[in-house]
């Protein structure tokens, strides 16, 4: 088993990185996307993201409950998590406790026998956000990404489309 996390940020490549590293295990691949359609412009992202990867991925649409989806896919091909800087957003918008479930998943991973390739952004490389809310998320990002990247075997930063391994 492995888990795999790739991080960079927006438009680097991470996304086609980890699908590509998803179709190299065993079974057939599974999609996990935390991201909803609220918006047209989600909408044409989501119909890009299926249609370069194709129809041979089971697709399982994820906002909330990470963990479930992960074991109850355990067992066959690897799964691909994208992103979890969307689903950290989705429990910040819940008003779920995301400490817990970040902590959750990190103790989840080593426990799954299936391969897990998890994306992410770094959102924390520019500038101070000038608001509050901003930079509550940036900081959750950081330590969500801290933590996931000590329970991964490999981890990736991706810029301009070249991964460069970091663990």
């Amino acid at each position: 088993m492995a888990v795999i996390l790739i991080t960079g940020g927006a438009r680097s490549g991470k996304s086609m990185r980890a699908e590509m590293r998803t179709r190299a295990f065993p079974g057939q691949p599974v999609y996990v996307a935390t991201a909803e359609p609220l918006d047209s412009e989600m909408e044409t992202r989501i119909a890009r993201h299926r249609a370069r990867r194709g129809a041979d991925w089971i697709e399982r649409e994820v906002p909330l409950d990470l963990v479930d989806a992960l074991v109850a896919s355990d067992g066959g091909g690897a799964r691909l998590v994208d992103c979890l800087t969307l689903w950290l957003s989705n429990l910040m918008h819940a008003a779920r406790d995301w400490e817990r479930d970040v902590t959750e998943l990190a103790s989840a991973l080593p426990r799954l026998k299936s391969p897990v390739v998890l994306v992410t952004n770094e959102v924390g490389l520019g500038i101070v956000p000038d608001n509050a809310l901003a930079r509550s998320f940036r900081d959750a990002a950081g330590i969500m990404n801290q933590t996931i990247a000590a329970a991964a075997d490999e981890v990736e930063f991706v810029v301009a489309g070249l991964p460069m391994k970091l663990k």
